[in-house]
């Protein structure tokens, strides 16, 4: 097939890489259950595969398109993101250093602060976007994973991927990039100087709340890659064969949904940015947040589906405003087709960093005006009953 045919992204992705099943021509992926291969009389395997748990023909095709629309050169299925967040910090020796930032995904910020406090790691907490602190917290030869999130969530901070790479690789270290809020539709982290970009692949990757998956990309086949290949095969951490293919469906759309909650998330972000009843809005797109110019620059095609806002009133006021919601459906997680709303603070419980009074929006496909409506008419609204 001619490159300028099937080489753009949104082909790749609606296609599934164009991949056809020899023996019956399928168009349509096929899932292979089988939990084991048959070896040829030599012992030798001619169908490339040995075991599932290792490999299967459903990961193949679901790991080598993120691999492709993330411009990786590996890329690795996990039964979930903390999976796969937590098979690479596992490759990490005891005493090695971590940079991290104070906003981060908070499942995986507990578990390195809990590895630190075993004396597992040593670790830092640097505020987002900061370089100078990221630069001062690093310590040359023993800090092997400096670690970002770009958007952060959930307020939505800004990273510079390339400036941080290039202060980690100064120091000796790998960056590693969780792309979750941005998918490969929005930025690529690898072209930015990535080693690494994880997802929680249960988000938009998948895009319908209903598979728990996560990935990662390598920049490069290393022999850092080999250990985490290596390692997921030990722990076992791998997704069936069917929860794959949901995976695959729904990357398939990837390029549909994205734009689409990234243009309603836009929409929203201004019209809370403007309303009376709203004390501050996190969303990178509005040119008064702190890190849009750098998120402009290696952004494109919107800025995400995830918006953080503060009412006026405190934690009463956004306890009421997620009760008073009828569209977005009060509950944890985001990037599904349909909007969400949680009061985030008393989720993460005590410790959190985030403000007590921050409610965090996951932009649906929905119809953006009904959105729109039912913020509205939840702002305006007196003490849920």
């Amino acid at each position: 097939m001619p490159g300028d045919l099937r080489d753009r992204p949104e082909t790749l992705a609606a296609q599934a890489l164009g991949w056809v099943e020899p023996t019956t021509r399928s168009v349509v992926p096929v899932i292979y259950p089988s939990t084991t291969y048959e070896r040829a009389a030599d012992g030798s395997y001619p169908g490339g595969h040995t075991y599932t748990r290792d490999q299967n023909p459903t990961y193949d095709q679901a790991e080598a398109l993120l691999n492709r629309l993330e411009g990786g050169e590996g890329a690795l299925l996990f039964a979930s993101g903390m999976a796969a967040a937590t098979t690479v910090l596992e490759t990490l020796d005891a005493g090695d250093h971590v940079v991290a930032p104070e906003q981060m995904y908070w499942t995986i910020q507990r578990w390195l602060e809990e590895l630190a406090g075993r004396g597992r790691i040593a670790l830092d907490l640097v505020p987002n976007g900061d370089l100078g602190a990221l630069e001062a917290a690093l310590r040359p030869g023993r800090t092997k994973i400096v670690w970002i999130e770009t958007p952060a969530n959930p307020g939505t901070a800004i990273t510079d991927i390339e400036a941080a790479a290039d202060a980690a690789h100064a120091a000796g270290a790998r960056l590693v990039a969780d792309g979750t809020l941005a998918t490969p539709v929005l930025c690529r982290p690898i072209a930015h100087g990535a080693d690494l970009v994880v997802h929680s692949a249960t988000k938009q990757l998948n895009g319908h709340a209903d598979v728990l998956a996560g990935a990662v990309v390598a920049a490069r086949r290393d022999g850092f890659w080999e250990r985490i290949a290596h390692d997921r095969g030990y722990r076992g951490a791998v997704l069936g064969p069917f929860e794959t293919w949901l995976l695959l469906r729904g990357m398939r759309t990837l390029f549909l949904r994205v734009p689409r909650s990234a243009e309603s998330a836009m929409r929203i972000a201004e019209r809370l940015a403007s309303h009376p009843a709203v004390l501050a809005v996190h969303y990178p797109g509005l040119p008064s947040h702190p890190g849009h110019a750098v998120a402009a620059r290696q952004m494109s095609g919107g800025f995400g589906m995830l918006v953080s806002f503060r009412p006026r009133g405190g934690a009463a006021a956004a306890k009421r405003v997620a009760g008073s919601l009828r569209l977005f459906r009060n509950a944890t997680s985001l990037g599904g087709v349909e909007s969400l709303v949680e009061h985030r603070a008393p989720v993460e419980g005590p410790g959190t960093r985030v403000p007590d009074d921050l409610l965090r929006l996951s932009i649906g496909i929905e119809a953006v005006d009904d959105l729109l409506a039912d913020l509205d008419r939840a702002l305006a609204a007196g003490p849920a009953e």
